[in-house]
């Protein structure tokens, strides 16, 4: 079962360097999660299974602790406490980049920067440290990332 993670692991992370490179598209298989495809810095596909995405459900996603709590690292054009500096301000994202661009920010951030610190909210594998009750499992559902996406998308 390790080597089976470590190789797909090493897969995932060829993948991805090869889609951030600007190559050819890139099909990206992360464990039991359905593939998506990195071309040209995105994900333009909206993830396997999912309906548009809610910005209502997305914005209470963002902003939830154990969602993806954005907030702890980004400022962002709401109404909200303690915002964070340590990631980009998010102000005015969704007129200057692309669903896709952001999809695959949230889904695998180190595919866009591989010297990022933002956490891979919709990956399993290739992951350090995580608690065993969360192995195999991601931080979003696909579902959740179109949300979250949707979300974004509305800071012109």
């Amino acid at each position: 079962m390790k080597r089976s993670l470590a190789l797909g692991a090493l897969l995932l992370a060829v993948a991805g360097s090869a889609a951030a490179a600007g190559s050819a598209p890139a099909v990206v298989k992360d464990g039991d999660l359905p593939p998506y495809t990195i071309d040209a810095f995105a994900i333009a596909q909206p993830l396997a299974g999912t309906a548009a995405g809610d910005p209502v459900k997305g914005r209470q996603i963002a902003l939830d602790r154990r969602g993806g709590n954005c907030l702890t690292c980004h400022a962002m054009p709401i109404e909200a406490a303690d915002q964070g500096n340590v990631g980009p301000d998010l102000r005015g994202i969704g007129s200057r980049t692309s669903a896709g661009s952001l999809r695959l920010r949230i889904v695998n951030p180190k595919a866009f920067n591989p010297a990022t610190i933002m956490p891979a909210f919709y990956r399993v594998g290739g992951l350090h440290d995580v608690a065993k009750d969360f192995e195999g499992k991601p931080m979003l559902n696909a579902q959740q990332v179109e949300d979250v996406v949707a979300f974004l998308l509305t800071f012109k």
